[in-house]
């Protein structure tokens, strides 16, 4: 959101105009105006007016990783060997160069990063993080953590 007070702004039809579309991006605008109870003209103004005041970023397609041979999902925990805002800078760079990292989270903690990554088995991954990972800029130490069970992934935001 572009300001703070664009939540306090945001009345029951507009919440709800997330609300389904968190639910279903596919949804037509005609359809999302009966779900929402308004005319398809004041549907389409208002999810206008949600993406331009930036409460809704994108809508895009969830790909189900299977699908894709990418099955297997890992998190990287990340330490460089300085914490400067140009050893920061150089990684971040570097990382989002990356097709292979879905999410690459600046921490607290015991790690500076914690990337999110798909691949196809733990061999791909090792070829990857033997081959690329290590050798990003000012990386120190990783550890890594294969996920056995995805409980909740990308979970809609409730407000």
């Amino acid at each position: 959101m572009k300001e703070s007070s664009t939540l306090h702004s945001l009345d029951r039809t507009d919440r709800k105009i997330v609300k389904f579309l968190q639910e279903d991006g596919r949804l037509s605008n005609a359809d999302l105006a009966e779900r929402v109870n308004v005319s398809p003209a004041t549907c389409h103004r208002r999810t206008q007016r949600l993406f331009d005041e930036g409460v809704i970023g994108s809508v895009r397609a969830i790909v189900n990783p299977e699908q894709v041979d990418r099955a297997a999902l890992v998190i990287v925990g990340v330490v460089l060997d300085r914490s400067t805002p140009q050893s920061f800078a150089e990684f971040e760079d570097a990382v989002r160069r990356l097709n292979f990292v879905l999410d690459c989270h600046l921490v607290a903690g015991d790690f500076d990063y914690f990337l999110k990554i798909r691949v196809k088995d733990m061999a791909d991954f090792n070829r990857l993080h033997g081959e690329k990972l290590i050798a990003l800029p000012g990386v120190r130490q990783t550890r890594t953590f294969f996920v056995m069970k995805e409980v909740t992934d990308n979970a809609p935001l409730s407000f």
